[in-house]
């Protein structure tokens, strides 16, 4: 994918020197929905960054002056439709990042890429999520009770997460406009 420049950051594909600033947010994921992406040490982030850089599926979030890696986005295409999501160092919330960085990655779905439709899952406990999709003008679309396990609990039973989907159609994105 061609990079995509904000005001303060840069979409682009992963390189191999991201490795240490994908530790930074990796090594202990905030979101139960990324524990399965946990990284233990440097070489197995050394690894992800450079299956990453082979995928325009994750895409890097770098802040523009610096061109330090702050987190990333994450799209699965499926036709005219995309699944969507984003994964941030938790160093760097608060200012309106991962905004910024997901309403460009919208507009580049919709206009370059063709979208009719963008959906992303945020389970119902991480409200930043929920608001970020609120913010970028999703509707939430239902409630999967039960819906998936990323832990287990002491008896290695597995600890199941209500999550929510919300969804924008490209029609309803033109008219927020």
């Amino acid at each position: 994918m061609d990079a995509i420049e904000t005001e303060r950051l840069v979409l682009r594909n992963f390189r191999t020197g991201d490795a240490a600033d994908l530790f930074a947010y990796l090594n202990e994921p905030r979101a139960s929905c990324f524990l399965s992406m946990k990284l233990e040490d440097m070489g197995a982030a050394e690894a992800e960054a450079e299956e990453r850089s082979r995928s325009d599926e994750y895409i890097a979030v770098c802040l523009r002056n610096s061109g330090k890696l702050i987190g990333d986005l994450f799209v699965v295409p499926e036709e005219d439709t995309f699944s969507v999501g984003w994964n941030f160092n938790a160093d760097f919330s608060g200012a309106g990042f991962a905004f910024e960085a997901a309403r460009a990655l919208f507009a580049y779905l919709f206009t370059v890429k063709h979208a009719r439709r963008l959906y992303a899952y945020a389970e119902d406990h991480n409200i930043a999520s929920q608001r970020l999709c609120e913010r970028l003008g999703m509707r939430k679309e239902g409630l999967f009770m039960e819906f998936v396990s990323f832990e287990a609990d002491d008896n290695g039973e597995p600890i199941f997460e209500n999550t929510m989907q919300y969804a924008i159609l490209r029609k309803e994105r033109e008219t927020q406009q």
